[in-house]
C-alpha cells in the first residue's frame, strides 16, 4: 500500500520478493530511505519462513556494527511480523562473481573483507549458515556487510528454523558438509562457505556446482572438489592452499577462525603451502571411503558454540624490541608465550618488530640501506622465535614502519584481531627513550587483553 504509514515510516512501494521475504522501500522523516521485510505467510508455504523471520528478528536485535544491517524497529501487525532493515548501498559479491575468474589480488582482497566481516559476526557468538555472494555487501567505505540471517544460529538462543526441518537447510553451492548431515551452529561452516565463494570468484564456478541432488550435496562429505589450479593456471600455489584449507570435509581441518583466514588472505607470502597448495587434482575413491569410514567413528567432529570455538583459537601477537641484546628478557618472553598458547589447540602467533624511520636518512628510506634494514629486523625476529620450535604454519613475522611504536602494534592488532598482545617490560635498548612509554600505551589503547614481561631478578 504505497504512500501508508508503518511506525515512524512511510511506505514507498516494493523493492524485491524473494522465497522466503519480501522487501517494501521506506522514507523516514529525514527522507533517508530504509527496507521493510515480512515474511510469506501464504498458505502452503514452509513453516521455516516463519521460523526464519523470527530467527532473524531474534539475532539482529543483538547484533552492532557496520558488518550487518541497521535494523532500527520491528513488530508485528495485522498483516504479520515485520522488520525495519538499512538499506546497504554498495555492490553484492555475486555482482562482483559474475566477471570471475577474478585475479589472486583482487580475490584476497575481496576474501580479506568478507573474512574480517565473519570475524566480526562469530565473536557476537552467530554463525550466518547462509553465507552466499549475494548475503554480502561491500560498503562504500570499504567494509563488507552480511545480510539474509533467517537461517542464522545464535550460541545463546533456541534454533527455530532447525527445529521446522528435519533436512539440510542452506544454499546447496555452498554448505557444509556438516550442514548436510543436520549440525549446525559450528563458525567452521561459514569458513567452509567462505571458501567456496573464494573458489568461485578465482575459478568462475562452485566447488561442487550449484546441484540440489541428494547426491549433489552428500558427495561434499567423502570427495574433494577440482583443485582450483586445475581449473584456472593463473590461480597461485597459495591461494588454492588457502581456499582448498576452507573446504576441507572435517572442520576442524580448516582455519579455525575467520581471523587465521584474514591474517594468510592479508599476507600471502607467509602462506605455507604443502601439499593442498601444489595438488594438481581431486583425491580419488580411497580417500573417500577412508572419509566414510572416518564419519561412522565415535571421535568425528561435533559442532561448537562460536564463542567457544574462538576461544580455543587465540590469535597471540608477541612485540619484540629486536634492538635489545637482553637475553633474560627474550627467554621470559618465550616463557610466557609457551604457556600462554599452552592449552588452545589452535592457537595462531604473530612476531613484530618496529623499524623506528629517524633511524634513517631521507634518501635511505626508500633505498637499499632500508631493505637492509627491514631484512635484518625480519631475521631478528625470526632468530628470537627459532628456540620455541613452532610449526611455521601458525606463526607470521612482520616488520613495522612507524614512529609511533605503540600506535604501530595497536594497529598491527587490529588488524590481525588478536587476542592477547605479549610484550616485554622497558629495556636498556638503544631506542629506549624512544620506547620508553610504548608498553603502558599499548595496554591502555590495546582492544585486547595486554601481558607485560619482566624477566626474573636474579638477585
Amino acid at each position: 500500500m504505497t504512500g501508508a504509514s508503518l511506525a515512524d515510516y512511510r511506505l514507498l512501494g516494493p523493492f524485491r520478493a524473494g522465497a522466503m521475504a519480501e522487501l517494501f522501500e521506506l522514507e523516514d522523516a529525514d527522507g533517508q530511505r530504509w527496507l521493510l521485510k515480512r515474511p510469506r505467510l501464504a498458505f502452503g508455504n514452509h513453516p521455516a519462513c516463519y521460523a526464519g523471520f523470527e530467527t532473524e528478528q531474534m539475532v539482529l536485535a543483538r547484533l552492532t556494527g557496520p558488518q550487518v544491517p541497521r535494523c532500527p524497529a520491528q513488530g508485528e501487525d495485522e498483516q504479520g511480523p515485520w522488520l525495519v532493515l538499512e538499506r546497504i548501498p554498495g555492490t553484492s559479491l555475486e555482482e562482483l562473481a559474475a566477471a570471475a575468474p577474478l585475479p589472486s589480488t583482487e580475490v584476497a582482497r575481496l576474501g580479506l573483507l568478507l573474512a574480517d566481516a565473519l570475524h566480526a559476526l562469530h565473536r557476537q557468538n552467530v554463525v550466518h549458515q547462509d553465507l552466499t555472494p549475494a548475503h554480502v555487501i561491500l560498503r562504500p567505505e570499504g567494509q563488507a556487510a552480511l545480510i539474509d540471517f533467517g537461517l542464522a544460529r545464535h550460541g545463546d538462543l533456541p534454533d527455530l528454523a532447525g527445529a521446522e526441518s528435519t533436512g539440510p537447510l542452506g544454499t546447496p553451492a555452498v554448505i557444509a558438509p556438516e550442514q548436510v548431515l543436520g549440525r549446525r551452529g559450528d563458525p567452521r561452516s561459514d569458513l567452509y562457505a567462505a571458501g567456496a565463494i573464494l573458489y568461485r570468484l578465482a575459478t568462475g564456478r562452485y566447488p561442487f556446482g550449484t546441484a540440489a541432488s541428494a547426491w549433489g550435496l552428500h558427495r561434499r562429505r567423502w570427495f574433494d572438489p577440482p583443485p582450483p589450479r586445475a581449473l584456472n593456471p593463473a590461480c597461485p600455489p597459495w591461494l588454492q592452499e588457502v581456499i582448498l584449507r576452507c573446504l576441507a570435509v572435517r572442520p576442524e581441518r580448516r582455519y579455525a577462525s575467520a581471523a587465521q583466514l584474514a591474517v594468510d588472505l592479508a599476507h600471502p607470502e607467509q602462506v605455507v603451502v604443502g601439499e593442498r597448495g601444489q595438488r594438481p587434482r581431486a583425491g580419488g575413491l580411497g580417500l573417500a571411503l577412508r572419509r566414510w569410514w572416518a564419519e561412522r567413528q565415535p571421535e568425528a567432529s561435533q559442532a561448537v558454540k562460536p564463542a567457544g570455538q574462538l576461544a580455543r583459537a587465540p590469535q597471540v601477537l608477541v612485540a619484540i624490541d629486536t634492538q635489545s641484546h637482553d637475553e633474560a628478557l627474550a627467554e621470559a618472553l618465550r616463557l610466557a608465550l609457551r604457556r600462554l598458547i599452552a592449552l588452545d589447540p589452535h592457537w595462531r602467533v604473530t612476531c613484530v618488530g618496529v623499524l623506528e624511520p629517524s633511524l634513517l636518512t631521507e634518501q635511505e628510506e626508500s633505498g637499499e640501506l632500508a631493505r637492509g634494514f627491514h631484512t635484518a629486523q625480519l631475521v631478528a625476529l625470526h632468530h628470537w622465535a627459532r628456540p620455541l620450535a613452532l610449526p611455521p604454519e601458525r606463526i607470521r613475522f612482520h616488520v613495522l614502519t612507524g614512529g609511533d611504536a605503540a600506535a604501530c602494534i595497536v594497529d598491527q592488532a587490529r588488524r590481525d584481531h588478536a587476542d592477547h598482545i605479549l610484550m616485554g617490560a622497558r629495556g636498556s635498548s638503544a631506542l629506549r627513550r624512544f620506547l620508553g612509554s610504548v608498553s603502558s600505551r599499548v595496554v591502555a589503547e590495546a582492544p585486547c587483553s595486554v601481558t607485560v614481561v619482566r624477566p626474573l631478578s636474579g638477585g
